[in-house]
């Protein structure tokens, strides 16, 4: 064309999560059976979604105003609701029009980044969901900025690193937490909190924290919401319904803004993320009608209890079978439903294979892995997949050099998970002493 039409940013947004499935619905043509353990949707695992939350949803789809827009930032009585259940806390405070709804967080996360000033950058952990750091590098046409989670001390951020990146960087004007954390599974402790709010404090940033998981912690492990220590920096706290309940399929999440008034220069970037969602006119109406009514149903606590119970037992079988495998380092996952697991540093070279019976299957895995730029941990991925089927994430692809990869812990089946981790553990193994 007579002019470049490509953006800035666009070599940045990656979704490594989901182009794994092209490879695996291609080896499922070719005979393989596959397990899915690379993406965070418990629907698509099976979770039960019970009775009584489809007959809410089904009562408010009856209704003619659910099938019409709902004011820009969200349904008043749902924003007021949040804003409620917020300051009962006794953390900072916020109003309704301190929230405002979009389609999902994925929606959020991308007019968040989006509407910052170019040369604004937010400084993200690594390794760091991808969402998040393809926008954040999207947005400034430029890798991500990125502060250390360490594997070696339950994946806890290096406060030491995170003020580093932001004292020698002028640029970076906030800092992004995800508690609890995807990928890694950790819950980030009170005083870590407190910790980084501080840096932001002393060095007059901003803070954006995705809580989407918050109430998904387990293992005896205790964390809080940005709310209870935000004390006056300003912040945009991220929350959904799509992993909690679940409802992935309602793209339906949220920002809280905390301290929106007390910085002309934030205000006015808070006004800039709204008007970009007044341009779409607004969310969708259904799942916010339904939000209260869900969350305050009398089943609703239990039913989130035994989710959670489920997630903790599968934790620790999940951690029992990978922790004595040489050659990785392993932390058990304590919130969320991921684990991450990273080799350890020189075990991997591009000679390694698992051994793969179909022979279509293997002739393609071995196209994959002579593909330019594949990475070590990427290439695990595809033997990995080819030779068990199990379809997990590399971890480099989670803006990280650790290599490694991420996997679920969604299947219901307790014996089909205990076999999937059991097997893992073996291939990685003989992967390592081929």
């Amino acid at each position: 064309m007579r002019t470049d039409i490509v953006h800035i940013g666009a070599g940045e947004l990656t979704y490594e999560i989901r182009n794994i499935v092209n490879v695996g619905m291609k080896l499922q043509e070719l005979g393989m059976k596959t397990h899915w353990e690379n993406i965070g949707d418990p629907v698509a695992k099976g979770e039960k979604i019970p009775v009584w939350m489809k007959e809410i949803v089904a009562d408010f789809a009856m209704e003619d105003a659910t099938y019409g827009y709902c004011p820009t930032r969200g349904i008043l009585e749902t924003r007021e609701f949040i804003a409620e259940q917020t300051n009962l806390r006794g953390g900072a405070q916020i109003t309704a029009d301190d929230i405002i709804f979009f389609n999902g967080l994925g929606d959020a996360i991308s007019k968040v980044f989006g509407f910052l000033r170019r040369t604004a950058r937010v400084v993200v952990p690594t390794p760091s969901y991808t969402t998040h750091s393809s926008a954040e590098a999207a947005h400034a046409g430029a890798m991500p900025v990125t502060y250390k989670l360490d594997p070696a001390n339950n994946w806890y951020p290096d406060l030491d690193d995170l003020e580093k990146r932001i004292k020698y960087n002028p640029a970076v004007a906030g800092i992004l937490i995800i508690n609890p954390d995807n990928p890694t599974g950790a819950v980030y402790p009170e005083s870590i909190l407190r910790g980084m709010v501080d840096i932001a404090r002393r060095y007059d940033l901003f803070v954006i924290c995705d809580e989407v998981y918050h109430h998904i912690v387990y293992n005896g492990k205790k964390t809080v919401p940005l709310s209870d220590i935000i004390g006056e920096v300003p912040a945009l706290v991220m929350r959904g319904i799509s992993k909690e309940m679940p409802w992935p399929g309602s793209r339906c999440g949220w920002i809280e803004v905390f301290n929106g008034h007390k910085d002309i220069m934030f205000e006015k970037y808070v006004a800039s993320i709204l008007n970009a969602k007044m341009v779409e006119v607004c969310s969708t109406t259904l799942p916010q009608k339904s939000l209260p009514q869900l969350i305050t149903h009398p089943e609703y606590e239990n039913y989130l209890a035994e989710r959670i119970e489920r997630y903790e037992k599968y934790s620790n079988i999940a951690y029992e079978c990978l922790k004595k495998v040489d050659g990785i380092v392993v932390n058990r996952t304590n919130g969320a439903f991921y684990m991450s697991i990273v080799f350890k540093e020189g075990v991997l070279n591009h000679t390694q294979t698992l051994e793969i019976e179909n022979k279509e299957v293997k002739a393609e895995i071995e196209r994959l892995v002579s593909q330019p730029n594949t990475s070590l941990d990427k290439r695990f991925v595809y033997y990995l997949l080819g030779a068990t089927g199990i379809c997990v994430v590399p971890l480099t692809s989670f803006a990280t050099d650790l290599q490694g990869f991420r996997s679920t812990l969604l299947e219901r089946n307790e014996d089909a998970f205990r076999k999937i981790f059991e097997t893992m553990a073996e291939a990685i193994g003989q992967y390592l002493s081929s």
